[in-house]
């Protein structure tokens, strides 16, 4: 007797092997047969529980996405923890970077698939910093949605490039960790009031 399917872990399966296919090749690059090979899955399972590639795709950032804003709330009282909290994360799961570099590539300036849910999303953040600017802890000189792109800019570029980081910087932790007391720095300065 065969053992016994398990969906719900054959779906978690194709979703790591998802994730590590499109942070390694992109959308373009990216292979269903070896995403079913890595899930030890058949293609036709991927294409029953996700879709199409770029239909996984959409849903594999969006859940990556999701995961940081659950593990990495924004919070204007204490931008300083929250940059810390956001480099950690990313330096911890550079796929998630990885995968919007990609998109970026891919879809340019033009609508994506989930936008609408992509931009709930970017609005909580948003809507966060804004309260922050209400409330008089962050600066409101700088609109709250310009502010969160600087600001999250700032904390990633460190990790979307790191030959950039490692030439100009330095490779050595010393020279991460100046480099991290800078971004804090600066993100202090454009959100102090």
């Amino acid at each position: 007797m065969g053992a016994a399917r398990d969906p719900e872990a054959t779906k978690v399966r194709i979703f790591e092997a998802a994730v590590a296919e499109f942070a390694r090749h992109g959308i373009a690059g990216a292979r269903i047969d070896r995403i079913a090979a890595e899930a030890k899955a058949n293609k036709q399972l991927i294409y029953a529980y996700f879709g199409n590639k770029a239909e996984l795709f959409a849903i594999v950032l969006e859940r990556k996405m999701l995961h940081l804003a659950e593990a990495v709330p924004i919070d204007p009282d204490d931008i300083e923890g929250w940059i810390d909290r956001l480099m950690d994360y990313h330096a911890a799961h550079p796929e998630l970077l990885r995968l919007l570099f990609w998109e970026g590539l891919e879809y340019g300036s033009a609508e994506l698939p989930h936008e609408s849910d992509r931009r709930e999303h970017y609005a909580r953040k948003v809507a966060a910093l804004q309260d922050g600017q209400d409330r008089g802890v962050v600066t409101d000189a700088i609109p709250a949605a310009d502010l969160l792109f600087l600001l999250t800019a700032l904390a990633n570029w460190t990790a979307v490039v790191p030959q950039m980081r490692r030439i100009l910087v330095g490779g050595e932790d010393p020279d991460r960790d100046r480099l991290r007391t800078s971004v804090k720095e600066a993100a202090r300065r454009l959100t102090a009031r």
